[in-house]
């Protein structure tokens, strides 16, 4: 019989046992006990003016519905040098889609389809990586090898990716460690995915070809927290070459975990660093419950080779009106797994459970969207106890044994009935090798199996390029400040922490230093200059702070106090054509002597009226402070005028 609140209690129970804990209370002794481990692939766009190996315009973008022409291509594995399929690529040929390329004349060309060879390396491109690699302090290599790295989810025409190792160990400093680069690349961008339904995966060749870099940490960040401030360190050593692209996609972080007993498992293209920490938290007690789940199969079944599942096809008419979808499907297939009661609602993730690894798994392989099951644990029952009782005496299923419901065209019946066998049978291994597609909420989806290890070969239309040292000592005599160093000086100039994120993130440090140096503002007043009043004025908006130094320039020009710079930086900001008079107006500047304003303060002192409250004194210091403002703004020093109403109330 099936009970909804037994699976619950499973559910409950289960993640009890694995001992799963938020994020927020996590320890780091905790990490170390179940030998959390992780590393970075950080992908950065560079700006350039051509693509990679093209001579097309990179970084133009078009509507997903805007394009020339479509192509249609189909995975098909083909045996290596040495005899073997990719595992990835089996996978993408059991999905049978179509995929469908949408070409704008203005961004693509022949190259991008592998009808013309590639042209010479674009050799800006490789200065900027080069850059980039020595601000890692990394090694730059003699001679650059080009190489092909196989694509097999279509995203790259090709079907392989050029790349080629710029540098090799490095390091970046974090708070409390230093973190080992193993390697910086530049490689070709993959195509833009515009929509994956059913048996059809659509993309724009748009950003295909676009140059980026790749940073490659070794796994050695050991807490959620170190993972995400790696990524924000080599992040902002990106941007402080002023030499890549911004904005969403522009940069992307692939996130390697694993835990103690567990494998690696691939958290692909995360958009926002500040999803890391509770992606990778959630990973790790995922793998420490398919840990859990595989123990107690074990201990369940002692041949696990012999363990077998058993499909019955079933009359989706005797089903329809209990189905969660609105139109019958063509085939409905009843599973029999013996031995499984417990295991399909299983805590595996918040909100998850083992049912939902096999369920992603049929949405990917089989190509059925969801819903595209039912199971005989769900803690909300799609069908009832009459529906399961028919199906578990069809089956013959006794009562350790647990029963999925699948549905869909006929035609994809076969690959789904086998996903499902081959995503029971790994349960019994432990952790398979995947790369899994993020989600906002920190939990992640089944996206592909991991692409086997003789993915790289030599790329035969590429010769070396060979990397002259002068080339190299020009580059580096010219890099930035490192982003360690900036930290360290905005921590000596008495600048609030909460400023430094923006500052890095925007490239303006060196603009903090012309502020600060050339123009003479104090540090506070200019760290937060940037790191608050500029940062609230233009929010996720694009756009550097060079013209400040301007409005910086004729604020002093016309002997106005800086104070004014605050409200004046929201209104160029968003109207740069306003000119300097009218942006006074617009914040209600008016001329008036420090002497006249500093007078009114003994008239405001006896026209306020104070009610019975513990703070009387400071209420009439900000009263007046309040009263004073417009009129005082750009004309005293608002530090000068709260001391003199203080000096005032005292009085």
């Amino acid at each position: 019989m099936s009970n909804p609140d037994n699976h619950a209690n499973v559910y409950e129970t289960t993640k009890a046992s694995v001992g799963y804990v938020p994020r927020k209370l996590a320890t780091r002794s905790l990490y170390e006990a179940l030998g959390f481990c992780c590393g970075l692939e950080v992908h950065q766009q560079l700006k350039t003016e051509k693509k990679l190996f093209c001579r097309c315009p990179a970084g133009l973008y078009q509507a997903s519905d805007s394009y020339d022409a479509q192509l249609v291509r189909h995975m098909r594995p083909t045996l290596s040098e040495l005899g073997e399929y990719d595992g990835t690529a089996l996978m993408e040929f059991k999905t049978k889609k179509n995929i469908i390329y949408r070409i704008k004349g203005e961004t693509a060309c022949t190259y991008d389809i592998d009808d013309t060879p590639p042209f010479a390396m674009n050799r800006e491109a490789l200065r900027i990586a080069t850059e980039i690699a020595l601000l890692l302090g990394s090694q730059i290599v003699g001679e650059l090898h080009i190489t092909r790295k196989q694509y097999l989810d279509g995203s790259i025409p090709t079907g392989f990716q050029r790349t080629a190792i710029v540098g090799i160990h490095g390091e970046i400093p974090l708070a409390n460690k230093t973190v080992r680069i193993l390697q910086l690349s530049i490689e070709e961008d993959s195509c833009r995915e515009v929509s994956d339904i059913g048996h059809e995966r659509t993309y724009s060749t748009d950003r295909l070809g676009i140059p980026l870099v790749e940073t490659v940490t070794y796994p050695d960040l050991l807490t959620p927290d170190e993972a995400a401030e790696a990524a924000q360190h080599i992040r902002f050593l990106n941007r402080s070459t002023g030499h890549v692209n911004v904005g969403i996609g522009a940069g992307r972080e692939d996130v390697n975990v694993s835990i103690e007993g567990g494998t690696r498992v691939e958290i692909k293209g995360v958009q926002h660093i500040r999803w890391i920490p509770e992606l990778t938290h959630n990973e790790a007690f995922r793998q420490k419950a398919l840990l859990a789940i595989r123990s107690e199969l074990i201990a369940r079944i002692s041949d696990p080779e012999s363990w077998k599942p058993f499909a019955l096809p079933l009359s989706p008419e005797d089903y329809q009106a209990s189905l969660p979808i609105e139109k019958q499907p063509e085939a409905l297939v009843a599973i029999h797994l013996p031995g499984f009661k417990g295991i399909l609602s299983f805590f595996t993730n918040p909100s998850r459970c083992f049912a939902d690894e096999i369920s992603d798994r049929i949405k990917v392989v089989a190509c059925i969207d969801k819903p595209n099951m039912a199971h005989s644990e769900e803690i909300n029952p799609q069908l009832g106890h009459d529906d399961w009782s028919r199906i578990r005496e069809a089956l013959s299923s006794s009562d350790g044994d647990a029963q999925i419901l699948v549905w869909g065209p006929q035609s994809d019946m076969e690959t789904a009935i086998e996903t499902i066998e081959e995503r029971c049978r790994m349960a019994f291994e432990g952790v398979p090798n995947e790369t899994r597609k993020a989600l906002a909420d920190g939990t992640t989806l089944f996206e592909r199996v991991l692409p086997g290890p003789n993915r790289m070969y030599p790329d035969t239309d590429s010769a070396p390029i060979p990397i002259d040292e002068a080339v190299i000592e020009a580059i580096r005599s010219a890099l930035p400040r490192s982003i360690s160093d900036c930290t360290t000086q905005m921590r000596e100039w008495g600048i609030p922490e909460d400023c430094w994120a923006f500052i890095l993130k925007r490239t303006l440090f060196p603009l903090l230093e012309k502020l600060i140096r050339e123009q003479g503002v104090g540090p506070t007043f200019a760290g937060t200059l940037l790191g608050h009043t500029l940062r609230h004025a233009c929010g996720d908006r694009p756009g550097d702070g060079e013209w400040i130094l301007n409005l910086v320039r004729e604020v002093h020009k016309r002997g106005l106090e800086r104070d004014i710079l605050r409200p004046l930086i929201p209104i160029a900001f968003a109207d740069p054509q306003l000119g300097f008079d009218e942006m006074l107006s617009r914040v209600g500047y008016t001329t008036a002597t420090e002497s006249d304003i500093f007078a009114r303060i003994p008239d405001l002192l006896a026209q306020f009226k104070p009610k019975r409250r513990r703070n009387a004194e400071r209420a009439l210091r900000n009263w007046i402070m309040g009263q004073l403002r417009p009129v005082a703004l750009g004309n005293v020093s608002l530090a000068d005028l709260a001391l003199r109403i203080s000096e005032g109330v005292v009085q």
